[in-house]
């Protein structure tokens, strides 16, 4: 991510003196900057006359024409000319995204006079234009209002309560032009993500049961919105509020929600989009997250209503037994019970669920699995009670240890993820989907146990296949629950094992000597080959998606090493480029020789400043910055992990440093092994052809006879 735009560097320059280099804070007023920049230069002349860069003179005017456009704009939009003010309003809106001209615009207190147009409401618009106008002003109107508080030179807490109401009831409204829901819907989002006083207004004007409607339009922008709203909702709640949370809960866990995300947009007649996927996982990791309270709870072994749950398990396995009538009797009985249903602590099983996570959760899911799958519960617990007692698959243990990986693999209890779009429809497709997946799983587990034949010393390598068979089938992102089953059937013990021999013989490894030599010998070559492709990634560039609240509104930059590797080029760009930037798009660079260093996750400039960020491991794990003199930084979040490899790579190649990423390890380990088997076949004089050889013609008839003669 680039230095803040607001501040721009110039170089003032006299004869007979150093040049100095200033800071301009284009937020300050043009005769504030002019005045710091005149006093500075003539104290630094001692009397000399001064000499201005032609890029402080370019600054200079651009501000100037900024500042007149906005006091042009803002005495147009003040006007009682319909169409004078629509224009002013529509060209407003296109100059806002513009951090110059927003400075100069707020600085003549625009902000105020939109919010003011805004509260009075269509009474006072539509008195100077006809409704359709109105329409088109009031959206103009939104999007200058939303492009401005976006910069952050103007705190949101400053807006009013009256300002909120208006826009709230916007959204409110059963038929409102979309364009101005849209607006809408992303202001409110805005306060919500950047105001804690401003969460408890929104809050009281809109519900998430009044935001369902836009859901079930067939405007995916609006359902983006939409979810996007009922996420910040969620997200922002305050802790302190736990009963709101509670009612968030249990709207989000409602069966009518679900089902019209399920049916009006994961369903829907239009391909998901990338927001709109990243909308749906911030509100699968929300509700997920919503376990995380039961998954950090240790059970109480003196609460009485805790032990009844296990007796209710202990139960319905064994409903048929009757308790004996003396006390020794009954816990010698409760103890071969508990064994019988795999706990560890066979005296006291309540013991097993005090470790956290995953806690009282665990408890939760075996009794889901009890009361609502009561026939597979017993099969379970009464096929493994009757294996021969090595065999036997613990029940008990094995569904703690279970929900301990389901929450990690899952990452119940982390933050989402800013660059992830990973959400599963399946986890849309039922009221209960937590609780079914964990049913489903702890069926493959026992499954897997038996295809081992598994004994207690075990049970460890058993969990390590169950994770993959779990993983490799969400990778295939099952649309429903009955689609994951047919997954994991397709993912047998003995299909886990090819899988793992198959991957293996393709990073196959020789160990003998003189193969170790000649890994010795080539590996240079073959790093000073990544070295160069690297290096060439770099000067092709890439396009970073700057950190911020408001994804919709998205905001690129590109970053690219010119073609002698002397100089790295960066700029802004409006949207996402679809090919390679030319350098001259890219107005700002570093010479390489200013860096000093590249730093990566938790040591970054931005991971410091953005506290929420902290907990994100993903965005940690994908954030890098470059400290160059004197003292700036420029930082990034890559898109991906390859990404983040490639550029950490390429500039400590860049640096003369020691490539060290996880994928230039990978790319070493293919590359050698390639290149030594194709020594190792050209020891043996077999020739490889400089082409593949042609793809067989497909025949004119499939008749085909055997001639036994």
């Amino acid at each position: 991510m680039p230095p803040p735009s607001d501040i721009v560097k110039v170089a003032i320059e006299w004869p007979g003196a150093n040049a100095q280099l200033m800071e301009i804070d284009q937020k300050k007023p043009l005769s504030s900057i002019i005045r710091e920049v005149s006093v500075s230069a003539l104290a630094g002349a001692n009397g000399g006359t001064m000499f201005t860069t032609d890029l402080f003179i370019y600054i200079y005017i651009y501000v100037c024409v900024c500042a007149r456009a906005a006091r042009q704009l803002l005495d147009r939009i003040q006007s009682h000319g319909i169409d004078a003010r629509l224009e002013a309003l529509k060209e407003l809106a296109k100059l806002s995204a513009d951090p110059t001209f927003a400075t100069e615009f707020i600085s003549m207190e625009g902000i105020g006079t939109l919010a003011r147009l805004v509260e009075s409401g269509t009474q006072y618009l539509v008195s100077f234009c006809s409704l359709l106008s109105f329409g088109e002003m009031l959206a103009f109107t939104l999007t200058a209002f939303l492009e401005l508080m976006d910069h952050g030179i103007v705190s949101w807490d400053l807006i009013s309560l009256s300002f909120i109401k208006q826009i709230a009831g916007y959204v409110n409204q059963p038929m409102v032009d979309v364009s101005i829901l849209q607006r809408s819907l992303a202001i409110l989002e805005s306060m919500v993500l950047n105001s804690h006083s401003l969460y408890h207004r929104v809050a009281q004007e809109i519900t998430v049961g009044q935001l369902i409607g836009h859901l079930q339009v067939s405007n995916q922008e609006i359902q983006t919105y939409a979810i996007a709203l009922i996420n910040a909702l969620f997200l922002k709640a305050p802790e302190d509020r736990r009963q709101v949370s509670t009612e968030m809960a249990s709207t989000l866990a409602q069966k009518h929600l679900r089902s019209i995300i399920l049916n009006h947009v994961i369903r829907g007649n239009r391909p998901i989009k990338a927001e709109m996927a990243h909308q749906l996982y911030v509100l699968q990791v929300l509700t997920f997250n919503l376990l995380e309270e039961r998954m950090m709870t240790k059970m109480d072994p003196s609460d009485q209503a805790q032990r009844d749950i296990i007796f209710e398990l202990r139960r319905i396995a064994f409903d048929g037994e009757n308790d004996p009538s003396g006390t020794e009797k009954r816990k010698a009985m409760y103890t071969k019970d508990y064994k019988m249903l795999g706990f560890t602590n066979h005296v006291n099983p309540a013991m097993d669920f005090t470790q956290t996570p995953p806690g009282m959760l665990a408890l939760d899911n075996m009794l889901y699995l009890a009361k609502l799958h009561q026939d597979t519960y017993i099969r379970i617990v009464l096929e493994n009670s009757s294996r021969e007692d090595k065999h036997e698959c613990p029940f008990g243990r094995c569904a703690i240890e279970l929900t301990r990986m389901l929450c990690e693999i899952l990452q119940v209890g982390e933050l989402p993820n800013e660059g992830c779009n990973d959400y599963h429809p399946m986890f849309f497709t039922h009221d209960r989907a937590w609780e079914e997946f964990f049913c489903v799983c702890i069926q493959l587990l026992n499954k897997t146990w038996k295809e081992m034949r598994a004994t207690a010393e075990d049970f460890n390598k058993v969990m390590q296949v169950v994770r993959e068979q779990i993983t490799r089938a969400l990778a295939m992102k099952p649309s429903s629950l009955d689609q994951l089953k047919g997954k994991l059937r397709g993912l047998s013990y003995s299909e886990i094992l090819r899988l793992r021999q198959s991957e293996r013989m393709s990073q196959d490894d020789f160990q003998s000597p003189p193969i170790i030599e000649l890994r010795e010998r080539i590996q240079p070559e073959i790093l000073e080959l990544i070295k160069q492709q690297r290096l060439n990634r770099l000067c092709e560039g890439s396009c970073f998606r700057k950190l911020g609240n408001r994804r919709r509104q998205e905001k690129f930059w590109f970053c690219r090493l010119s073609l002698n590797h002397k100089v790295l080029h960066y700029g802004d760009l409006d949207e996402s480029p679809q090919g390679e930037v030319p350098f001259e798009l890219l107005t700002d660079k570093i010479p390489v020789s200013d860096i000093k260093s590249v730093v990566t996750g938790k040591d970054c400039p931005h991971m410091k400043e953005k506290s929420a960020l902290k907990q994100n491991k993903e965005v940690l794990e994908q954030a890098f910055s470059i400290l160059y003199d004197p003292d700036e930084n420029l930082n990034f979040v890559a898109p991906n992990k390859y990404e983040y490899c490639i550029w950490t790579d390429g500039l400590c190649a860049l640096l003369g440093r020691e490539m060290g990423s996880d994928l230039t390890r990978s790319d070493l380990d293919t590359l050698i092994s390639m290149e030594m088997k194709l020594r190792l076949l050209d020891l043996e004089n077999i020739t490889i052809p400089e082409a593949p050889p042609p793809v067989p013609k497909e025949p004119s008839t499939y008749n085909f006879t055997y001639n036994y003669g």
